[in-house]
């Protein structure tokens, strides 16, 4: 999958085309007190998609990141992923998943250890492979940094470069599934633009599917191929980027893009 962002285009041969990788059924998360995080949400990501959760805060789409990558455990459903469901396992039998799917954070500061150089940060989900040193020069050049930043610590970079090493710390171990959790929210939008541009590139580079999370729509109407909205722990509306958002059935999502400005807009009021 190659190209540039679709900027609310829908893509072709991908969201349709090929089987699905990772499959989420009737899933819930009941925390102590009563508290339901997520009742009954399902959908389908399929191999080679870009498949964007959107909501507001309190929403589920943390609680769903948790769920899909093996950190919390439903009370309810299945998570699957590529045939195995994952949501019963012991954690002694998820290294397959933790090599397979990557998680980018908001915070990247809080993901990277500042006591550690960036090659050991990057390199570190190798472990002891050979030709580590080369990878880590491989991804520092995939996502734009000079390859003298292995030298340097994570304080001596700016916000979006901190958060390019994450990306590359994330791609270290050849993942399939890359989840960018409100990858791009705290940063100045121009920086944002230039971070999806990243990710949309290294998505068809690295032919990863890709989960993208975000409070933001026009962010996610930029990189996605489908989309599930998100309110108070259930998916409201899911289907087609194109479709949802120029002919959104539910009151709430046409709420939510009547008032989300595009990420075009947001640049052509700061230029």
């Amino acid at each position: 999958m190659t190209g540039g962002p679709n900027d609310g285009e829908a893509r072709t041969g991908t969201a349709t085309d090929g089987d699905v990788l990772v499959s989420v059924r009737d899933l819930e998360r009941t925390y102590r007190g009563g508290v339901e995080a997520l009742r009954g949400v399902s959908f389908d990501v399929r191999r080679g998609s870009r498949f964007g959760i959107v909501g507001e805060s309190g929403s589920g789409k943390s609680t769903v990141v948790r769920l899909l990558a093996a950190l919390d455990r439903p009370t309810g459903g299945s998570v699957t992923f590529d045939g195995t469901r994952i949501d019963h396992l012991r954690d002694r039998d998820l290294g397959f998943l933790r090599k397979r799917l990557q998680i980018v954070f908001q915070d990247p500061m809080g993901s990277l250890d500042p006591r550690m150089r960036v090659r050991d940060i990057i390199s570190e989900p190798l472990g002891r492979a050979r030709g580590r040193d080369e990878r880590v020069a491989e991804l520092l050049d995939a996502v734009g940094l000079p390859g003298d930043a292995g030298r340097k610590y994570p304080h001596q970079f700016s916000g979006g470069q901190r958060q390019r090493i994450s990306i590359a710390r994330a791609l270290a171990p050849r993942p399939e599934v890359l989840i960018a959790d409100e990858a791009v929210s705290a940063l100045d939008v121009l920086v944002r633009k230039q971070i999806l541009d990243l990710l949309d590139r290294l998505a068809g580079e690295f032919s990863l599917t890709m989960v993208f999370v975000s409070h933001d729509l026009g962010v996610v109407r930029r990189v996605c191929d489908e989309v599930a909205v998100m309110r108070r722990g259930e998916i409201v509306e899911q289907g087609p980027v194109a479709d949802v958002y120029d002919a959104p059935r539910s009151e709430y999502t046409r709420s939510l893009v009547a008032a989300a400005p595009t990420l075009e807009t947001v640049l052509s009021e700061k230029e």
